[in-house]
């Protein structure tokens, strides 16, 4: 684990896929100057910061973490959606009653 943001890196990895600081700034929701701070390391960044500069930089939580610094906490995997046999129930029979709604107004054009 870096023990301090790898400025050198993140900038590697920004211009390896064309991008630039300020699309980072964009997608974090902070100010140019906030970035900058990021990259002195003089902020930290949060668990939301890494999961979308992992998406961002076509990279993996745990990568940008560790280049980030020793603080950095990793984001947790979200939670599967539920795969239980109720909730497929549930959802083909709305799909089903929204298809019956589609086959009664194709009947009443005809």
């Amino acid at each position: 684990m870096a023990l301090f943001f790898d400025a050198a890196w993140f900038d590697k990895r920004l211009a390896s896929l064309g991008l630039v600081r300020t699309t980072v700034a964009i997608a974090l929701g902070l100010s140019e100057s906030e970035i900058n701070e990021i990259w002195k390391d003089q902020r930290e960044l949060s668990a939301r910061d890494v999961a979308i500069l992992a998406n961002l930089l076509d990279a993996t939580p745990e990568e940008i973490a560790e280049r980030a610094g020793v603080s950095t906490p990793v984001p947790k995997a979200a939670a599967p959606a539920d795969p239980s046999l109720k909730a497929i129930e549930e959802r083909l029979t709305r799909v089903e009653a929204a298809l019956e709604e589609i086959l009664a107004l194709l009947r009443a054009q005809n």
